[in-house]
């Protein structure tokens, strides 16, 4: 029979889920608002079963507890059949995991010493391994890693200019999204081998983004480096920042350094701008100065590393927009494409706001394309193959 696997999306306050017998979905949603007002939505693939409600406090309380509050909705699904694996996204996996691996007592040790570097993400990524652990002691449990898509980066773009021995004991740019660059890849694989073999920017645009520069399938550049605070502006994240700033913050303004990383990870960005949403829909439909502002802030960024990441491929041949953001908002592709005739880019608005693939404009040199990624299934496919 066909493997039931089980993809786990543990994020700061939600859990996705994707529920897979063989290659099909049988069941997909998430629980958000964790830690707060726990809702729960769910969708069969197979049959005529919606859920979207409000959970009680309790099951919010921890991963762990909303974990148990899917168990009974995903064992009726199953048909009492076991699940086989269960696959989780890591976000950091070091210098150590450049592939995914099945969870071993050892390595959960390890991916809990790397917390420091991703706050906003390991921790729960580990809780909701420890979650399934419990709830599913016979399955394959296995760990797919953000950051190993872009394990053999280059030294340039691997390095900063500090000491040799801080980047020996692993302070390097790491680059993330790396499941969703995958997926884009292997996409294009398989769509259009002359567009793989050549040379790609993606724009994972959503409340996490970055961008990459991809030649040949490989990852040679990225805008985000040792932690995910780095690069594009975010929801609640900086981006780029000079390291005076935060010896400022420290030094002259007296913060802690907790206070410091509160505000760098969970109170900037596309939020700490605008002072109303980290939720483009929002600020997009703001009369708000500081609105606009914060979106033209992100364009702006947006834009600027469009060229950098030109630069260091030594040309384009196709961009690719993916993420919540890059998917949906036709407004952001289309000001980040205006005026970019000196790079031989256009997109046709048309096609731009109807959300097609190919959004190109006829006569343009550069491919332009809107490409929904899927990190759980290329979790489903690390995971069978690990089984």
């Amino acid at each position: 029979m066909a493997p039931v696997i089980l993809v786990l999306n543990s994020g700061s306050s939600s859990i996705k889920f994707n529920l897979y017998c063989g290659t099909q979905t049988e069941l997909s949603g998430q629980v958000s608002g964790l830690g707060a007002t726990p809702h729960l939505s769910l969708k069969s693939h197979v049959a005529a079963l919606t859920i979207d409600r409000d959970l009680g406090a309790d099951a919010g309380r921890s991963h762990r507890d909303a974990l148990n509050a899917l168990l009974p909705l995903l064992e009726a699904a199953m048909n009492d059949r076991p699940v086989d694996a269960v696959g989780h996204r890591v976000v950091h996996g070091g210098t150590n995991y450049t592939k995914p691996v099945r969870i071993n007592a050892q390595i959960l040790d390890q991916l809990k010493m790397l917390e420091p570097l991703a706050p906003l993400h390991q921790p729960h990524n580990i809780a909701g391994i420890l979650a399934a652990q419990d709830a599913f002691p016979e399955a394959v449990q296995t760990a797919c890693f953000d950051t190993a898509f872009h394990r053999k980066h280059p030294f340039v773009n691997d390095t900063f200019a500090l000491p040799r021995s801080y980047y020996d004991e692993g302070v390097r740019r790491y680059g993330f999204h790396g499941l969703s660059y995958e997926y884009i890849c292997d996409y294009l694989h398989k769509s259009d081998t002359d567009v793989d073999r050549g040379k790609v920017i993606v724009a994972h645009l959503g409340n996490g983004a970055s961008m990459c520069a991809i030649r040949n399938g490989q990852s040679v550049g990225s805008t985000m480096g040792f932690t995910a605070l780095d690069g594009l502006p975010m929801g609640t994240r900086c981006g780029q920042l000079d390291p005076g700033v935060v010896l400022y913050l420290l030094t002259t303004k007296g913060m802690s350094p907790d206070e410091v990383s509160d505000l760098l990870y969970t109170n900037s960005g596309l939020k700490g701008l605008s002072g109303i949403s980290q939720d483009m829909r929002t600020l997009s439909k703001s009369s708000e100065p500081r609105a606009k502002e914060a979106i033209d802030y992100f364009v702006f960024r947006i834009r600027r590393e469009l060229g950098a990441m030109a630069a260091v491929l030594s040309g384009l041949d196709t961009l690719v927009f993916t993420g919540g953001i890059g998917e949906n908002a036709a407004n952001i592709r289309s000001r980040v494409c205006v005026d970019q005739d000196w790079l031989g880019m256009s997109i046709d608005e048309e096609k731009n706001s109807e959300n097609q693939i190919d959004i190109s404009a006829e006569g343009s040199r550069i491919k332009v394309l809107v490409i929904p990624t899927n990190e759980e299934e290329m979790i489903r496919r690390h995971t069978e193959a690990l089984m």
